[in-house]
């Protein structure tokens, strides 16, 4: 493992720019942004986990695999927040935002392996990113399916 890889800190609640409150937890309501969304605030949370630990990357890999997978982390919040403000408008774009945003998770599952294959992160942080990710894209495929059936201008 690369000796220069700190610990990356655990990202607290309090870190994150927005806080659910107990209105936001009930099912029926219908999210009025991008960041009421579970799946977003999900690849959120990963996307700064991801940032902070390509931090520590050797300066070698800094304009390359850790410039790659800080632009791909944050490529699915990106997707997934240009396509719900797309989504009144049109479900078709929607759909291509979210498809974007599935090959970018996706993407990260693939350049997590590599970091750990070439001993940047630990096969702990592995998992953590590779399951994260995957749950994430599986979110995606379903809010894509409902998008895809979806008669009304609005899918969410």
């Amino acid at each position: 493992m690369y000796r220069g890889l700190r610990r990356v800190p655990k990202l607290r609640v309090s870190e994150v720019s927005y806080q659910m409150s107990d209105a936001s937890n009930d099912e029926s309501r219908k999210p009025g942004s991008f960041e009421d969304l579970e799946v977003f605030k999900r690849a959120y949370r990963v996307s700064l986990a991801v940032h902070r630990a390509s931090l520590e990357f050797p300066a070698i890999e800094q304009n390359a695999i850790a410039d790659q997978i800080r632009r791909a982390s944050k490529s699915v919040c990106a997707n997934i927040a240009e396509g719900f403000a797309k989504q009144s408008l049109s479900v078709a774009e929607f759909r291509r935002f979210l498809l974007m945003a599935i090959g970018s998770s996706d993407e990260m599952r693939v350049w997590a392996r590599y970091c750990l294959d070439l001993g940047y992160i630990d096969e702990e942080m592995w998992r953590r990113w590779r399951d994260e990710y995957q749950e994430i894209s599986k979110m995606l495929n379903g809010l894509h399916r409902k998008a895809t059936t979806s008669k009304s201008g609005s899918v969410i």
